[in-house]
């Protein structure tokens, strides 16, 4: 009788177990369940340092979409990134893409800035005012050099 209810609750404990690994695997990647994937447009980066499948895409602050690819162009040695928007989000044609830090030490994340145009971008239509990732360390290292500049000049 006492191995009855043992193996009972061994049951009950592993379908706990898989249910809460089942409801973590839909939240995880529920995004794709049952849910249009929106259409994809694409923007060519001088650089993309932080930016990888599945970075997020922000349109005011707001996550709205993700980048599905990231491939180097071998003719013009940019690098082409596919981003996936909403069907009901509708970009003007003249929108700008950003590529933002999230911090000093957090990732990167795509910003899309809307244009005034009244025409739309289209399903695999390109953004072409974009602005690529800025390196800290770049930045840190110009200011490093102008104070060591100005030092070196002297009052």
């Amino acid at each position: 009788m006492t191995s009855a209810i043992g193996h009972r609750a061994e049951f009950l404990a592993g379908a706990v177990v898989l249910t809460a690994a089942a409801g973590f695997l839909f939240w995880g990647f529920g995004e794709g369940f049952g849910r249009d994937p929106g259409y994809e447009v694409r923007a060519s980066f001088p650089d993309v340092d932080g930016v990888a499948v599945g970075t997020e895409v922000r349109l005011a602050g707001v996550r709205v979409g993700r980048v599905t690819s990231v491939t180097l162009n071998p003719a013009t040695y940019m690098a082409d990134a596919s981003l996936t928007i909403p069907q009901d989000i509708v970009l003007p044609s003249d929108s700008a893409a950003l590529i933002q830090s999230d911090g000093l030490l957090g990732g990167a994340y795509i910003q899309i800035q809307p244009g005034g145009s009244p025409d739309n971008l289209a399903p695999g239509d390109e953004i072409e005012d974009v602005q690529g990732a800025v390196s800290l360390l770049a930045l840190m290292m110009k200011f490093v050099d102008s104070q060591a500049q100005d030092a070196r000049e002297g009052p």
